[in-house]
């Protein structure tokens, strides 16, 4: 099972309205590849949690552990960062994103 199916499993509806928003917006499906990526690794990160249910610190603390637990780039740490924005204001209508501290 993919981690994508996994989200699918565990947030049904969740992967078609990403995918929906982002092609509302005309993004290229490289960007659909790595929103979708991000946004599973951190529904994931919290035990399949219901995204509208997690708070800004639960998305910091995601980043965070990007940072100092995976050792990401500073790139890929921005492409999560900019994911879980648009997955909070495109998709869930929220602006939560705005006391996420930069890289």
């Amino acid at each position: 099972m993919t981690i994508t199916q996994a989200l699918e499993q565990s947030q049904p509806d969740l992967v078609r309205r990403l995918t929906a928003a982002i092609r509302e917006q005309q993004l290229n499906q490289r960007a659909e590849q790595t929103y979708l990526h991000w946004i599973t690794r951190f529904v994931l990160f919290h035990d399949s949690k219901d995204p509208e249910a997690l708070e800004t610190e639960d998305q910091q603390q995601f980043l965070s552990y990007l940072s100092e637990g995976m050792r990401v780039s500073r790139a890929r740490l921005n492409q999560a960062r900019q994911a879980l924005a648009f997955f909070y204001e495109k998709v869930l209508g929220k602006s939560e994103m705005s006391g996420v501290a930069a890289a």
